[in-house]
């Protein structure tokens, strides 16, 4: 994910949360629906959430010291499971409380017309902000389904604004049918079941979201086909094998290589020194993100590669 692009779909939905939490509370406050503070209040952890995914950009361009000699990039990580976590608390357990707590004592919503015209203005700047994240994830996903994209994604923020644009889309809809079914109907108890499900889903996606960037933060290493990818590179000139190999992602665009490569033993000192570096270099080439490459030279002695 190029800086650019990713900047441009947090700040896209960062723009568009924030406008639409102003006019979902406005909503909320002429007709008292739990519908509209439910949103709100996701919209309003929505704002939160672009801010921290910026702040986690800009605090894992910092430069490497003697304390961390691996430098912030999983600053990136932590921030977006941080996200997730207030998706879940302050989006979901919220919604779930108001919404059962007004099934159990419906109040009467006024100026209900209003609601649905908020909801609807709220739909169109919402999909803007998922248009563009739609947008700046395509040349991302290439071949891969959606789903694969959100779990093998290396960056976080696409994906989480993915997510968070889904939920918000389809919360709209679903306070859009519980105003609507409670106007249409005169019992306000439409409401409260819209709420209801606006918290299921933001639970759902919130659980999603968690599994995904704790398996981030905690060290992935890379995918099958790149590491077939490394092996293939260092398998050439004069090393014979890969002995074994390690990889982790230290960010979204730093991935970590740590390999034992079996060589001849005929090879003198200096030979040895030039094929590590001509292995490295063949590396980098194929896998760019590939920026810290250890290789321990040994014997050849199997041809399984430890993975």
């Amino acid at each position: 994910m190029s800086a650019a692009g990713g900047a441009k779909a947090i700040i896209a939905a960062l723009a568009a949360n924030a406008g639409i939490a102003l006019a979902k509370f406005v909503g909320f406050l002429f007709t008292g629906s739990s519908s509209m503070l439910a949103e709100s209040v996701h919209s309003l952890a929505d704002t939160s959430n672009q801010g921290l995914l910026l702040l986690g950009r800009k605090t894992s361009r910092r430069k490497p010291t003697a304390e961390h000699p691996f430098g912030y990039g999983r600053d990136r990580f932590f921030y977006s499971f941080v996200v997730a976590l207030l998706l879940f608390s302050l989006g979901s357990v919220f919604a779930l409380y108001e919404g059962i707590h007004k099934i159990q004592h419906p109040e009467p919503l006024h100026n209900v017309v209003a609601a649905v015209a908020i909801l609807v203005v709220a739909i169109a700047l919402e999909g803007y902000s998922f248009r563009t994240a739609i947008k700046e994830s395509a040349q991302l996903k290439g071949e891969l389904s959606w789903w694969r994209y959100v779990r093998q994604a290396k960056a976080p923020e696409l994906p989480v604004v993915l997510l968070e644009d889904t939920g918000a889309l389809v919360g709209l809809v679903l306070a859009l049918g519980g105003v609507g079914l409670t106007l249409l109907t005169g019992d306000p108890v439409w409401d409260g079941v819209g709420t209801v499900c606006i918290g299921a889903l933001l639970g759902a996606i919130a659980i999603v979201l968690i599994v995904e960037t704790k398996s981030l933060l905690i060290g992935e290493g890379a995918t099958r086909e790149v590491l077939d990818e490394i092996i293939g590179e260092l398998c050439g000139g004069r090393v014979e094998t890969v002995i074994h190999i390690r990889t982790q992602y230290l960010g979204p665009d730093e991935l970590l290589v740590a390999a034992k490569i079996g060589l001849s033993p005929s090879l003198s000192v200096a030979d040895v020194a030039a094929e590590i570096d001509a292995a490295e270099a063949r590396v980098r080439a194929q896998v760019p993100a590939a920026r810290l490459i250890y290789l321990e030279p040994d014997l050849e002695r199997t041809r399984a590669v430890t993975r």
